[in-house]
Order: structure tokens, then sequence, then C-alpha cells
């Protein structure tokens, strides 16, 4: 008889709380981003207007929506970890996407700073490992947490050796 192994359980991390709220401008700012050209046509082309009046409506109720909705659904979802053994991560919003890295294979540990990252204090690290499956990413960090995290898994990695 074999003696069944750990139980597989959700990682223990939130990400940080202001990651709700970077997620949240990346909606706004997308929705711009349709939305403005869709207004400019209608301006230089009024034939065009009713049209895009209609797909200019349609953008904003989903961009609203997505905006109000993704941080919120994001945030209650997103975890990770780092045990001794492994970096665990559970992230997605529609399809959820949970990974488990051993340490042994981690090649290299990245930390990655957009401009709303910058401006809310917020970082992602991204953990690269010898696995078909690509790199883990930890989005919406602390910036302490991210720093911390990337230098608690360099030192665990230089400790194990050479993944590849």
């Amino acid at each position: 008889m074999t003696t069944p192994g750990p139980q597989l359980r959700a990682p223990a991390h939130h990400v940080s709380p202001r990651a709700r709220r970077w997620w949240a401008l990346r909606s706004g700012l997308t929705t711009l981003a349709v939305l403005v050209p869709q207004v400019a046509v209608a301006v230089v082309l009024p034939s065009w207007a009713r049209l895009l009046l209609v797909t200019g409506a349609v953008t904003l109720v989903v961009g609203v929506a997505h905006l109000l909705v993704v941080p919120r659904v994001r945030y209650a979802l997103h975890r990770w970890e780092v045990t001794d053994d492994a970096v665990h991560t559970l992230a997605g919003w529609v399809r959820l996407e949970w990974r488990i890295a051993p340490i042994t294979r981690v090649q290299t540990v990245d930390t990655d700073r957009g401009p709303l990252q910058r401006a809310l204090g917020l970082a992602s690290v991204t953990v690269t490992t010898a696995s078909s499956s690509g790199a883990l990413t930890i989005d919406g960090l602390d910036l302490d947490d991210a720093l911390g995290l990337a230098e608690r898994l360099t030192r665990a990695t230089e400790s194990v050796g050479d993944a590849t």
C-alpha cells in the first residue's frame, strides 16, 4: 500500500491589494484605447456616426463591466507561495492555471515593473524553469515582497545548482 502524498492546496499568499487598482487602470486604459478611435472616426466620418455610436456604447459597457468585475475576481483567485521545495502559483480569472515548479528546475528569476506598477509600488516576478510549460509569473506583488522573493529564489537556486 502506498502512502498518499501531500494534498494539493491553494498557495498561501494573496498578491497586493493594490493589484486591483493596477488591473482596473489597465482595463480602463484598454477601453479608452478602443473607444477613442471610434469617437475620432465618428467625428471625421459623420456618415458612420450612428454605427460608431452603437459600437462605442458596447465598448463602454463591456469596458466598465470588465473594470468592475475582473480586478475583484483576479484578486480573489491569484495566489502564490514559495516553499523550500517549490514555487506555487494560482492565476487567471476565466481559466485558472495552477502551476508548481520545483526549486531544482528554476533557471532564472526576473522582476518587472511597468509604468503603472511603478506608480502603484508594485512589481511582477517571473520564474523561468526547465519546463516546456514556460515561465511562472506572479503579478501584482508589493515591490518589497517582489524583491524579497527574487532574492530568496536566487539564493535557493544557487544552493541547488544549475537546472539545465
